[in-house]
């Protein structure tokens, strides 16, 4: 995806598995829209949705044409473990569609649920609906429009929500406006009391100190995730204090079976998560006026 101002990037999907500069498998839908290339593309029994054919782009979103309801890719799996911090969400905001994987599988986890999506780019919505079987329904509604204005109109209502899922990308990464500390401010402050936010970024990127001190200055003490099966990271963050392992593994048993058709096995997650500061705590706090974009040319 260009690079837009802080306000006009898009929303999109990241994934752990990189492929080469070519088309990957059969594309049977390409569309250029205001933001991106969107493609559709198969390879056997895997559908999946790419932002463009530029070097080492990523495999957005995919569906297994086989086992519809497992979650296809690691990251998205990895994702689910935000439900040991809170493992009954009412009320749900996920940033980023993608083929609506993460909140299709909410949807059928929690059918009470209030499930908001932003996503700034039509095509994508489009996308989803027509190949990956999205669809909206009294519970699960999309919002096509920057998440940074949707926060901060929705911040007017109070906390509102009791997870939210930050998993927006553009070509290089997460979108400026969408990791400073500004920003996740205006989260935290919709999240409920015993509320968590997930964030999906990179094991391992230029900006990974900055991101983490960030994070820290907003939230204090953190957990987070990795799998030898990805390059992400997932970032847990919560306005309650954390809670033990006890409780994590406790949770973990009540949510497996739940989880086990998605193919998360969720009780492998408690023993690695965890708040071990590995980065460096003198590193800047990115804000509003000191970005991402401005980082990755100093370096």
């Amino acid at each position: 995806m260009s690079q837009f101002g802080p306000l006009m990037l898009g929303l999109v999907l990241l994934h752990s598995v990189s492929v080469a500069p070519r088309a990957w498998g059969e594309t049977i839908h390409r569309e250029r829209s205001l933001y991106q290339t969107v493609l559709v593309s198969k390879r056997g029994h895997l559908l999946c949705l790419q932002f463009s054919q530029r070097r080492n782009h990523r495999l957005q979103s995919c569906r297994d044409e086989r086992h519809r309801q497992r979650l296809a890719l690691t990251y998205t799996k990895m994702m689910m473990s935000a439900l040991l911090l809170n493992p009954a969400p009412g009320r749900i905001l996920i940033v980023g569609l993608g083929g609506g994987s993460l909140p299709m599988a909410l949807a059928a986890l929690y059918p009470q649920a209030s499930i908001d999506v932003v996503e700034i780019d039509r095509a994508v919505v489009e996308a989803a609906r027509r190949y990956f079987g999205f669809q909206e329904d009294a519970g699960l509604k999309v919002h096509v429009q920057d998440a940074r204005v949707f926060t901060r109109r929705t911040s007017g209502d109070g906390p509102a929500y009791d997870l939210i899922m930050l998993d927006a990308f553009g070509a290089d990464y997460i979108p400026e406006h969408l990791m400073t500390q500004e920003f996740l401010q205006e989260a935290k402050a919709l999240l409920r009391e015993g509320g968590v936010l997930a964030a999906n970024t990179f094991a391992s990127s230029k900006l990974y100190d900055h991101e983490s001190v960030t994070y820290h200055e907003v939230f204090g003490p953190f957990l987070h995730l990795r799998s030898a099966q990805s390059g992400n990271r997932i970032i847990l963050a919560a306005r309650s204090p954390l809670p033990s392992l006890m409780t994590l593994s406790s949770r973990a048993a009540e949510l497996a079976e739940a989880l086990d058709p998605y193919g998360v096995n969720i009780q492998n997650y408690p023993a690695r998560l965890t708040s071990k500061v590995d980065w460096d705590t003198e590193a800047r706090i990115l804000t509003d006026q000191y970005a991402p974009a401005n980082l990755l040319k100093e370096r």
